[in-house]
């Protein structure tokens, strides 16, 4: 006799189906997506009136989705492919410190706007009043519009406005994104890490068509770039690690058979003594240098210091002896302060008065740094910062130290020695 199949079965099955018909109709529009359309999984979640993600697994109420196939099934597209976007742009992970409410929104009006520019069949509207008005303001906005500038736009209105973009924007819920305190985790990182991939892959293969992209696919190229931009300014910081013993207990190489074995042999005497060095990896002495030109403005230095300070804060980044250059430079070096590793780097932001305002030449403060080691102040030397808007001139002569230049927004790349590293930065991150 045949198995009858369940209330919950059956609905599985057709979420699952459904689900490949959402995804099926989106490839024709979006080929390019297809790394990112196919991966979250799906999870039974009842309470839910549209879909909600975590990064891994696609939460949607059964009921409620078939209902809402015979009912709307272009409803379906779009708030499946809105929902693939915040995974897309990273925004489940940088929220940071904002404040929650507001980011939540800036995420959800960045993602509309992409679907709107992209204008598929799958998943066209008619635009409301509201939302022609709202990106045409943001169109005005300076640093592109992603994320992180629409949450700084929406800082400066009212309640009531701030109610209505709530409104008019919202398409799933956030209610499964990672908390903060969630974001080193090993599932929420690696997640994170995935739809790193996937946003690459799908920046492949748009651009390997050769044909112009259209604006909608300019728009989506735009917000996979700013989240990108954000990646770990932490992991960045790591590049400029060296491997050194320091003393201290190494537990992984302390070999406990044979000090307990020697204890009983001998009474007191251990066969093996425990390591009293081990070999680590972190940030040694290295030059942080500010470009001081009129192109660049307090505000954002100070943005800078601020976040520079809390991540070389953290725990066991740099070795006990480290200390931090700072120099600030226009088209001559104006100042020059030195910060010990520990309590002096909370200090970072603080009293630093900037000082410039001429043109932009690197020059001068790669000439400086040369100075300083043959004066042995420099003496272990193993990376240069070089925080600018890259406007400037740019030595030729590849030092022998890493070297990375962090840029305010887009740069010319061609302009920017091959042996330097680069770090596109997003300013609006730090004006919060």
């Amino acid at each position: 006799m045949a198995r009858i199949q369940t209330q919950s079965e059956w609905e599985t099955e057709m979420a699952e189906k459904i689900l490949t018909f959402i995804r099926h109709e989106l490839y024709l529009d979006l080929r390019f997506l297809e790394p990112a359309l196919l991966a979250l999984t799906l999870r039974p979640a009842n309470g839910l009136l549209t879909f909600a993600a975590d990064g891994r697994y696609l939460y949607v109420s059964l009921d409620w989705l078939i209902r809402t196939f015979r009912k709307n099934t272009p409803f379906l597209d779009r708030a499946y492919l809105h929902t693939v976007f915040h995974c897309m742009f990273r925004h489940l992970w940088l929220g940071g410190g904002r404040e929650k409410q507001i980011w939540h929104i800036a995420c959800d009006i960045a993602v509309e706007r992409v679907i709107d520019s992209l204008d598929k069949s799958s998943t066209r509207r008619v635009l409301s009043l509201l939302r022609r008005d709202t990106y045409g303001l943001l169109s005005r906005e300076e640093g592109g519009v992603s994320a992180a500038v629409i949450y700084r736009w929406l800082r400066q209105q009212d309640a009531g406005q701030l109610s209505a973009l709530a409104r008019e924007f919202y398409t799933d819920d956030h209610r499964f994104w990672p908390k903060e305190e969630d974001m080193q985790k090993p599932l929420p990182k690696a997640a994170r890490q995935e739809w790193d991939q996937r946003a690459n892959q799908a920046m492949l293969l748009q651009n390997r068509r050769g044909d112009n992209p259209a604006e909608g696919e300019k728009a989506f190229a735009a917000q996979i770039r700013a989240g990108k931009a954000r990646r770990s300014y932490a992991d960045f910081l790591r590049k400029f690690a060296v491997i050194r013993e320091e003393a201290r207990l190494d537990p992984e190489e302390f070999d406990l058979g044979y000090y307990s074995y020697g204890l009983t042999l001998y009474g007191r005497m251990p066969l093996i003594e425990p390591l009293e060095t081990k070999e680590s990896c972190k940030i040694q002495d290295f030059v942080i240098v500010i470009d001081t030109s009129y192109s660049t403005s307090g505000e954002l230095v100070e943005g800078f210091l601020k976040e520079t300070s809390a991540v070389l804060s953290g725990k066991d980044m740099f070795f006990g002896t480290c200390s931090i250059r700072v120099i600030q430079c226009d088209d001559k070096v104006r100042a020059d302060q030195t910060i010990l590793a520990g309590e002096g780097i909370n200090s970072l932001p603080d009293g630093l008065s900037v000082v410039g305002g001429g043109g932009t030449d690197f020059r001068p403060a790669f000439s400086y740094v040369e100075k300083l080691r043959e004066a042995g102040e420099l003496k272990h030397l193993k990376g240069l910062l070089y925080f600018t808007d890259g406007k400037g001139t740019y030595p030729v002569k590849k030092p022998d130290y890493k070297t990375a230049f962090l840029f305010l927004g887009d740069y010319e790349e061609s302009a920017v020695p091959p042996w330097a590293m680069r770090l596109r930065l997003e300013p609006e991150e730090w004006m919060k």
